[in-house]
């Protein structure tokens, strides 16, 4: 047998090849996030909700002249709140009131101009992505122009706004790498106008918005179809992004992915952080971009290309929606606060208080992600190395993967700081897959499908802005 230098090199580098062990993942257990669950107080939303039935109305076309009653009374306790809450946390939190006119046909012929409250906690090193958790200030009744009736509104959204304020509060004692963004929305009854304003103002500003989570009834726990529950909740997010083309769409239909939007990975996200950190809670995965034939303000994201899902109670009761207050044949009709549940709205807010520290304090997705395996037994993943904006928060890399009719990711492994690898024996038409990033202390990003389908709106430099909103 002859042997030459290659084949000596060869068997030299073995013992190598044989020691060399798979990356230390970092730690995927993270303490402060109880911590953070623990802060989230039921008495205060309690307290705050209390404060928001008091203003009788808060219907869009409502007064927006008086201290105590309508709607611009409640922007100006909603803004209070914010300012309260920043000159505890140091001046933590900006405020920006951005507004716009609107016409439609539930507004007056010369239109309403709708406003905002938007709170912006700005990150430390990557400030240009945004976290933006949304509710709606306004209210209705069963009459929508109805703009004088008693409507207190304490579920529908009074729920979703005292959780974003007490969100705030328990999120301004930590600091984060990207900036989290709190906006109490105004005309969302009228025709999903708040959330058109700050979805539209994030576009303009040039903002990377990695996920919007609205908050829509988050505090009823008796539902209309007479199941009581106060350890469910249902996350909806669209199933296809609305900035594909006809040929990634073409795509997309012959290879799959129709269940891995960016929305839809930012809702499983959030329930597997859920049920990892919140006692005896649970999200119920809802595979459409809102409940049947209705919406909310998170539409309005996904109509600008942002990943964005919608958070509501699991059993609505519609005896307490869009209701005037009143007694028929012995039934009580109106959205009180007699009938939120706030141990199951402290869950709730949880939830959110978590999910947006987690993503705050994780990498950007990873971008450019690509899959190929036709016709082996192998499969391989690449993806783009992180930007500027995002290297220094990225330590490596966690391949996903589960089988196409799993509805959450079933496997995975920690993979390093690399920008490919390969599968070995798992077969690419059994699976999907995908690709996370991972911070050196375990904070993770949602996971990127492969392909356009898949992928996070593209990261941008901010433009230089010299107006105000």
């Amino acid at each position: 047998m002859i042997r030459t230098a290659s084949m000596f090199a060869t068997a030299a580098a073995l013992p190598l090849l044989a020691a060399a062990s798979p990356p230390v993942p970092p730690p995927q257990s993270h303490p402060v996030l109880h911590e953070i669950v623990a802060a989230v107080s039921a008495d205060r939303l309690r307290a705050l909700d209390t404060a928001l039935v008091g203003f009788h109305t808060r219907h869009t076309l409502s007064d927006t002249r008086s201290d105590s009653r309508g709607i611009g009374a409640a922007r100006r306790w909603v803004k209070a709140q914010f300012e309260q809450i920043s000159r505890d946390c140091g001046g933590c939190l900006t405020i920006i009131t951005p507004a716009r006119r609107f016409t439609g046909k539930r507004t007056p012929p010369d239109g309403v101009e709708v406003m905002d409250i938007v709170a912006i906690q700005k990150g430390g090193s990557d400030p240009n992505r945004h976290l933006v958790m949304t509710a709606h200030l306004d209210t209705r009744v069963n009459d929508v122009m109805d703009a004088t009736a008693f409507a207190p509104g304490a579920d529908d959204d009074g729920s979703g706004i005292v959780a974003l304020i007490e969100t705030a509060r328990v999120l301004s004692k930590y600091k984060f790498a990207a900036s989290i963004v709190y906006s109490a929305d105004s005309g969302e009854e009228q025709g999903l106008y708040g959330g058109h304003i700050i979805a539209d103002y994030a576009r303009d500003h040039g903002w990377y918005v990695e996920a919007n989570l609205n908050n829509d009834m988050i505090g009823n726990s008796h539902g209309s179809d007479g199941v009581s529950d106060n350890t469910t909740a249902r996350i909806f997010s669209q199933a296809v992004k609305q900035t594909l083309s006809e040929r990634e769409l073409a795509t997309l239909r012959y290879t799959g992915g129709f269940v891995d939007s960016p929305s839809r990975e930012v809702a499983r996200y959030i329930t597997a952080l859920a049920a990892r950190y919140i006692p005896n809670f649970n999200f119920m995965l809802m595979y459409r971009q809102d409940r049947y034939m209705r919406g909310g303000d998170q539409i309005a994201f996904n109509a600008n290309g942002f990943p964005a899902v919608r958070i509501n109670e699991a059993h609505e009761n519609w005896r307490h929606q869009h209701q005037a207050v009143r007694t028929e044949d012995g039934i009580r009709y109106g959205d009180l606060l007699r009938y939120v549940d706030f141990d199951y709205l402290a869950k709730m807010t949880a939830a959110n208080a978590i999910a947006l520290a987690s993503l705050a304090w994780a990498p950007a997705p990873p971008a450019e992600v690509e899959i190929h395996g036709g016709l082996s037994p192998d499969t391989r993943l690449t993806w783009a190395a992180a930007d500027a904006g995002a290297a220094a928060a990225t330590a490596g890399y966690r391949i996903h993967w589960r089988r196409t009719a799993a509805p959450m990711w079933q496997h995975q492994r920690y993979v390093g700081d690399v920008t490919e690898f390969t599968l070995k024996d798992l077969v690419i038409d059994n699976w999907y897959f995908g690709v996370s990033s991972v911070s050196s202390d375990g904070y993770e990003s949602p996971v990127v499908f492969p392909g356009a389908g898949g992928a996070w709106p593209p990261r941008q430099p901010a433009p230089p802005r010299a107006t105000k909103p």
